[in-house]
């Protein structure tokens, strides 16, 4: 038991006691961006070329749904030294004391074990497997090493990220294929434009507690050349689904839209001088979250209309 210095008598510190409801521990689960796994998760399995059954496409989705909401508890537990002093996560439950510590790695550990072990009984070894890789891959590759180690933790750790529609395409089919794989790559490369856009408003916060974001190791003019750099190839990547056919002309023209929309808010991050900076890289970070939900949706309803 740790204890504490009072005087010259050293007195037991008193144990963090959990007072958090149902809603603390789901917002350990960062419920928004779980909304984003879910869906790329479910875009990967409707894509897959096998018909599936609606309950385990049901079971599926939400074990995938509880692996990434495990990831980012044991994410929380991790980082609850540096969220308790940034303003954006000084509220979650684990800084502001309401879980404990120890319930929150609990919490995590529990989720993850249960979310891999379901997915591979209901549905297939092969996309437990790659849940059990994309959590250790948050939790430990990016929240234990890069994250705090090098301004690439957002290229690098985006991996993570980025595997939801192949688990999903996994968990229908199988397998892991061509597509799958596009979709991976997509996620990839929106992850830097994306993230560094909220680096570029946070970064007093990231140079406070020590993460060595971009703007913090190389500058704003760096970011905002990378930025731009990776808004280009994102758009590139985007079109692959149509290079290689599985995608026809819905997806092609409201891509195309995206894009330029995406490259014009770029462009406008790495034109506006710094009185409007946060403005504009506020727009980019807003409207790459539209983008990215958009462009899945795409997907699907190319599909279904394209072959009506």
């Amino acid at each position: 038991m740790s204890q504490v210095v009072k005087g010259e008598i050293l007195i037991p510190a008193e144990p963090v006691m959990d007072t958090g409801s149902a809603a603390d521990f789901i917002s350990l689960m960062k419920p928004r961006v779980m909304s984003l796994v879910i869906f790329t998760a479910g875009i990967g399995l409707f894509m897959a070329p096998n018909a599936i059954h609606p309950m385990i496409a049901i079971a599926a989705l939400s074990m995938i749904a509880l692996g990434a909401g495990a990831s980012a508890a044991l994410n929380m537990w991790y980082d609850a030294d540096i969220d308790g002093v940034m303003m954006r996560t000084k509220t979650r439950a684990v800084p502001s004391k309401r879980i404990s510590a120890e319930s929150a790695l609990a919490f995590g550990l529990w989720m993850s074990g249960i979310s891999i072990v379901c997915l591979g009984v209901m549905v297939n070894y092969l996309s437990a497997l790659l849940l059990a890789f994309t959590i250790f891959f948050y939790a430990v590759i990016y929240t234990m090493w890069l994250k705090r180690s090098t301004p690439q933790n957002i290229v690098i750790g985006g991996a993570a990220g980025a595997l939801p529609p192949v688990i999903g395409w996994a968990a229908a089919s199988n397998s892991v294929s061509l597509e799958p794989i596009i979709f991976f790559a997509i996620i990839f490369f929106w992850t830097p434009p994306h993230f560094w856009a909220l680096a570029l408003i946070k970064q007093d916060e990231y140079r406070k507690v020590g993460v060595p974001m971009l703007p913090i190791t190389h500058g704003d003019r760096n970011t905002l050349w990378q930025i731009l750099i990776y808004s280009f190839v994102l758009a590139l990547v985007s079109f692959a689904p149509v290079f290689f056919g599985f995608s026809g002309t819905i997806y092609l023209v409201t891509v195309s839209v995206l894009n330029l929309a995406f490259i014009g808010f770029a462009f406008w991050l790495f034109t506006a001088g710094d009185a409007r900076r946060n403005y504009a890289a506020g727009w980019l970070f807003g409207f790459s979250i539209f983008y990215l939900f958009a462009l899945f949706a795409c997907l699907p309803i190319d599909r279904i209309l394209g072959a009506v």
